[in-house]
């Protein structure tokens, strides 16, 4: 939703009327975010007055200002370690892959005085993304940059790096959010303040779930190793919402945003984000291309019943690691939102099959 923050006038500047709004919406460190931006823009010469800033997501706005074209920023508040791997992300790990362009550009960062959180002002690359332009040639050009990424980092000395500053998506990964979850659920045994009549039913599942995937996980462990090939450099969290595409007089141009999740694994684990976060009827033309580009640059995959349950293993990983935070919020501060989040993970668990059609995963 945007919002007219005001018409800045000489006594009053764009960036105090800013600082005002996000202030508002108790947004910390907008004072110093606001000095970060005057430092980089100025008083905006021929800035028409307008200001306006509009809320996207938790932590990030678009700030435009006047109606020119190029004075349209991303406004992203981060924790510190996001913000430093986001930085290395733009100053070495993607310029090491020839990919920087894949990315929109780092223009300011401003740190909140206490050292708390880290703004960052990003180019706007609008609002086309692949959730909105589901073309083949979008479909295609997204593709093409997944596949890039994914073959350029294999073997890389960089992805030590990555592995160190941000996350490992392996097996490790499945292994441990399984066991992380079984912990947690284990000792909200005891807990009763505010639950509600299902809670102990839903605790009871999520645990013999998570009990079923441990007893499983030699044979899916297997298969990650088998079939996932060599670790390569993961965006992470690669939503269809994060991949922008633009048309071009050169074409369709793609690139990722939100990159706070990067990391190393087995590229199922991007590939399989993207599947279910697509529309069941369009999961196989998404995969079908993604296998006829990397296997064109040189790559050969498994066949897809065992991709299917790689897939499906990455999307458990995930889901139960999900369960690491609404259960530690109940057991140090007892946050109400605990309870209805660990409810709604047991419903993704209930519909949880394999992203492609064919034979079931589960164990």
């Amino acid at each position: 939703m945007a919002e007219l923050v005001s018409q800045h006038t000489d006594a009053i500047g764009w960036h105090e009327l800013l600082g005002r709004s996000l202030t508002i919406r108790h947004e910390p460190g907008a004072a110093e975010l606001c000095e970060g931006l005057q430092g980089m823009l100025g008083n905006v010469a021929g800035l028409d007055g307008t200001v306006r800033l509009e809320f996207l997501k938790k932590a990030v706005y678009r700030l435009r200002l006047g109606t020119e074209p190029g004075r349209s920023f991303i406004l992203k508040r981060h924790r510190p370690a996001i913000a430093h791997t986001d930085r290395l992300l733009q100053s070495r790990w993607l310029p090491a892959l020839g990919l920087l362009d894949c990315s929109p550009r780092l223009l300011a960062a401003a740190a909140q005085r206490e050292g708390r959180w880290i703004w960052h002002v990003y180019d706007d690359l609008g609002g086309e993304t692949l959730t909105r332009r589901s073309e083949p040639c979008c479909e295609d050009a997204a593709i093409d940059l997944i596949v890039d990424l994914h073959t350029r980092a294999v073997g890389q000395p960089l992805l030590a790096e990555v592995r160190w500053y941000g996350r490992d998506h392996g097996a490790h990964f499945f292994t441990s959010s399984l066991r992380d979850g079984i912990a947690l659920l284990e000792t909200l045994a005891t807990y009763r303040a505010d639950a509600p009549d299902q809670f102990a039913a839903v605790r009871m599942r999520l645990l013999e779930r998570l009990y079923a995937f441990l007893d499983d996980a030699p044979r899916r462990v297997r298969i990650l190793e088998d079939v996932g090939g060599r670790d390569t450099l993961l965006h992470g969290d690669l939503w269809p919402d994060n991949v922008f595409v633009a048309l071009t007089s050169d074409g369709v141009c793609a690139r990722l945003i939100d990159w706070d999740h990067i990391s190393v694994g087995p590229f199922g684990f991007d590939v399989s984000t993207l599947l279910y976060r697509t529309p069941a009827e369009a999961r196989p033309s998404i995969w079908r291309r993604y296998r006829e580009r990397i296997e064109r640059a040189g790559w050969r995959l498994a066949d897809d019943a065992e991709l299917n349950i790689l897939f499906h293993t990455s999307e458990v990983a995930r889901s139960a690691s999900c369960i690491v935070w609404p259960a530690l919020a109940l057991l140090n501060e007892r946050a109400a939102w605990g309870v209805p989040m660990l409810l709604e993970i047991d419903r993704w668990f209930d519909v949880l099959r394999p992203p492609l059609p064919g034979e079931a995963a589960t164990p």
